[in-house]
């Protein structure tokens, strides 16, 4: 697709001069709203509650409303998005990065409120949508998958992992990972110890909590999730020539961005089935807490369902932060994680079947949605879009995920529940007492 004149610079075309106004507006507007940083709740609440816990008198956490004042980037951001021309796609890419800043401006606006959950839902959906087309939705998925696993937990007795790794070692550990990965950007580990998760991860650094322990799984997860997608997205999206909007975590890009790094875990068979298993927790958790169950309830939840008290607490705090621990108003975006691994898998099978292949990496050309890939894609053969600086291992052999895919596909034809392992002997038998009374003469 050729949109501008080789001897035109792009700042100086008419139509993608404004476009690139817009988007360096955007950029400085973006920045402004961080949406964990706002809702997330203090460390010392967490011992609060636990002790209430252990008393055998459970109280209700009872964070304080921290509502912000994002009325000067609402309006600028409304400003924006009446002068971007949505008739040009990159224009419309912009025009929907803008709306997912406004909307979560909005949600930030409305902590502790119904304006909170509805902003949250539209930027990050709900479990419990069925989308068109489809007969099921991400709960249904989440427990299957908590089906299955008891399955396997209760007849394999799988045990546990060790959480043996401090920080500061484990810390090392990683560094010697991405050190050959990032060879054009220097990435640091870095050790918080008011980290609210066990790892987070942007363009300069991965951060993990500096009293967390960790277990030799987590070497690899966090290799692939955090940082060979997390921040290989955020630098490649820096590294772009023109839109630095592609740098941005924007809102609307997190079910694509948190369902690309499981699938890299998946697909790279980092993923251990205690991780499979809370994210499909948190996907029910969610939509519990959607409809009505508290922090208590949700938190005996995850406590039942083999999470520690630590563990559990952890967990429901990341779907009460910015919400009401009494339930129905919550963050949804750990109900994002699942839905986005099946989007992305069911995308990439789809990519692969019409002989795309050549999309893939646009996955990681920056912070992006399956959409933007499809959009921004033709702007590649003229410069404006740049080719990803940075793409895990397992995404640049496109034969290798199609093989996999493949054979999974074709291996789900075979049902297990009309199958023992008895079966595999009497059938071997069958088979010699069948040819002893046939006539081999």
């Amino acid at each position: 697709m050729s949109t501008v004149a080789s001897d035109i610079r792009p700042e100086d075309d008419k139509i993608l001069g404004p476009l690139l106004e817009h988007d360096r507006a955007l950029v400085s507007i973006g920045k402004k709203i961080r949406v964990l940083k706002a809702i997330d709740w203090p460390v010392e609440m967490e011992a609060t509650f636990l002790a209430s816990w252990e008393r055998g008198n459970p109280v209700l956490p009872q964070p304080q409303p921290r509502q912000q004042d994002l009325s000067k980037e609402i309006h600028a951001l409304k400003a924006l998005m009446a002068r971007i021309d949505r008739g040009h796609p990159i224009g419309n890419w912009l025009f929907k990065t803008a709306w997912s800043y406004l909307t979560a401006a909005q949600m930030l606006v409305g902590i502790g409120t119904e304006q909170f959950t509805r902003c949250s839902v539209a930027l990050y959906g709900r479990p419990d949508t069925v989308y068109r087309s489809q007969q099921s939705n991400a709960v249904d998925a989440a427990r299957d998958l908590l089906a299955i696993s008891d399955d396997l937990v209760g007849r394999e007795a799988l045990p546990p992992i060790t959480a043996d790794i401090p920080a500061e070692e484990f810390a090392r550990r990683l560094r010697e990972r991405l050190g050959p990965f990032f060879d054009k950007d220097k990435v640091d580990v870095v050790l918080d110890p008011d980290l609210p998760s066990k790892a987070t991860a942007g363009s300069k650094s991965v951060n993990l909590r500096s009293t967390a322990l960790f277990t030799s799984l987590d070497l690899d997860q966090l290799t692939e999730h955090e940082a060979f997608v997390h921040t290989a997205t955020s630098l490649n999206g820096k590294h772009q020539p023109y839109f630095k909007s592609l740098g941005l975590g924007a809102p609307r890009t997190t079910r694509t961005q948190e369902g690309l790094a499981t699938f890299s875990e998946i697909i790279t068979g980092s993923i251990d089935l205690n991780r499979l298993r809370r994210i499909a927790l948190r996907v029910v958790a969610v939509a519990n807490a959607l409809n009505g169950a508290d922090f208590i309830e949700v938190f005996r939840g995850f406590l039942d369902a083999g999470q520690t008290p630590k563990e559990s607490y952890q967990s429901a705090a990341r779907i009460f932060r910015g919400g009401d621990p009494r339930g129905r108003i919550c963050f949804t975006k750990d109900g994002a994680y699942l839905e986005g691994v099946m989007i992305v898998y069911i995308f990439i099978r789809k990519v692969l079947q019409e002989h795309r292949a050549e999309m893939l990496p646009m996955l990681f050309a920056g912070r992006v949605t399956t959409s933007d890939v499809i959009t921004l894609s033709p702007f590649l053969q003229d410069g404006l879009i740049s080719r990803a600086v940075y793409v895990p291992p397992w995404a640049r052999n496109p034969q290798r995920i199609l093989s996999l895919m493949a054979f999974f596909t074709a291996a789900q034809r075979f049902r297990l529940d009309t199958l023992t392992l008895d079966r595999f002997v009497a059938y071997e038998d069958e088979l010699v007492d069948e040819t002893l009374q046939a006539d081999w003469r």
